[in-house]
């Protein structure tokens, strides 16, 4: 049986009985507090802010056959530190993540040589986050190693765009039906989030990360 990707969801965990989610496809996650340190192992860290779901709901609708790993970092509120982001990249690696999804970020450079250590610790997998944040470099995403992302609301849900080095996608999540676009979760972390539902699709064949930014690359559209 072919290995199956796997998607690292560094997030607010995920709720497994949302109707847009596989549970199937959870494998047991982690829990990282804001001093790095794990405070929760083996079993799925359940969402009680809905972000980390709507992400992980956004993956799965590309790339239904993927195992998602959650790691949740957003406990109370949708904040963590750079510490406990920099740990969970690392528990990500350490996994075997394929893929890096990091629907979030910061503009604070002074965290960009942990983050910077952090991608190294990490080659196997590629990274995806948000390129920028109000039109500044957003962090980990504008780092070398990283594949960063940009938004475009006018690109449909079903492809994304190749510009400039960059993933560009919608940051519309997966619609619910009967709720208009604007009163559901929008924004970059979608468009971060769609980007790494569509490399995972292709993951299934260029399973490294050269490759996968290589084939994506080649792919303007899908």
């Amino acid at each position: 049986m072919a290995e199956r990707i796997l998607v690292a969801v560094i997030d607010s965990g995920v709720h497994p009985d949302h109707p847009h989610i596989d549970p199937a496809r959870l494998r047991p996650g982690f829990a990282i507090g804001a001093d790095g340190m794990i405070i929760e192992q083996g079993a799925i860290p359940i969402d009680r802010l809905g972000h980390g779901t709507a992400v992980t709901a956004a993956i799965q609708e590309k790339a239904p056959e993927a195992d998602i790993l959650p790691i949740r970092v957003f406990h109370d509120a949708l904040r963590s530190s750079a510490m406990g982001l920099a740990s969970a990249i690392g528990i990500a690696a350490q996994q075997g993540a394929h893929i890096i999804n990091l629907s979030l970020g910061t503009t604070n450079a002074a965290h960009a040589p942990l983050f910077a250590e952090a991608i190294a610790g990490a080659p196997g997998a590629l990274v995806l986050a948000a390129a920028q944040a109000d039109g500044l470099p957003c962090l980990p995403g504008s780092l070398p190693g990283v594949l960063g992302v940009g938004l475009d609301w006018d690109i449909p849900r079903e492809t994304f765009q190749w510009r400039d080095g960059q993933m560009v996608a919608s940051g519309y999540p997966r619609p619910i039906p009967g709720v208009p676009q604007r009163r559901n979760l929008y924004g970059i972390s979608f468009a971060v989030a769609q980007a790494s539902g569509f490399a995972a699709a292709l993951a299934r064949v260029h399973k490294t990360s050269v490759a996968l930014r290589a084939a994506l690359s080649s792919h303007p559209a899908l």
